[in-house]
């Protein structure tokens, strides 16, 4: 089964309406998942990017924000990740990849070697791409 890390940018994209081509990629991801055709792997560190970026910068309830990310959870196919491996963050941060967070992924990535990730960030695919890492495509 294709397993795939979800960055922030994706989760947002889904929930919002910034941008409907992302967010029609991102709802057929989802459907994927739901079916158990597809393991989405959410690291929690992104869960944290997407609570703070709704409330901070999207101006959204808390209590709207508590109920997507219990949605998140819920959905069959979604796994929460807890565990990083702190020496790969720090062989690609700050050097090879630039956002912290994004290095987290590198990471998870790099461990699970056969998962690849979602994201919109063009900067981090670039990044992904020079140390040998896979994006989905979409």
């Amino acid at each position: 089964m294709r397993e795939l890390i979800i960055d922030t940018n994706a989760l947002i994209s889904f929930v919002t309406d910034r941008n409907l081509e992302q967010q029609e990629k991102v709802s057929e991801l989802f459907l994927s998942a739901g079916r158990l055709q597809t393991i989405i792997l959410c690291p929690q560190h992104v869960i944290t990017e997407f609570v703070y970026v709704l409330e901070k910068i999207y101006g959204q309830p808390k209590d709207q924000i508590r109920q997507m990310v219990a949605d998140l959870i819920a959905l069959p196919g979604i796994q929460i990740i807890h565990e990083t491996d702190f020496n790969w963050v720090l062989k690609y941060w700050p050097e090879k990849i630039g956002d912290y967070g994004d290095a987290l992924l590198a990471a998870i990535a790099k461990v699970r070697k056969e998962a690849q990730i979602v994201t919109f960030d063009q900067k981090l695919i670039s990044a992904l791409k020079k140390v040998g890492l896979r994006t989905a495509i979409l």
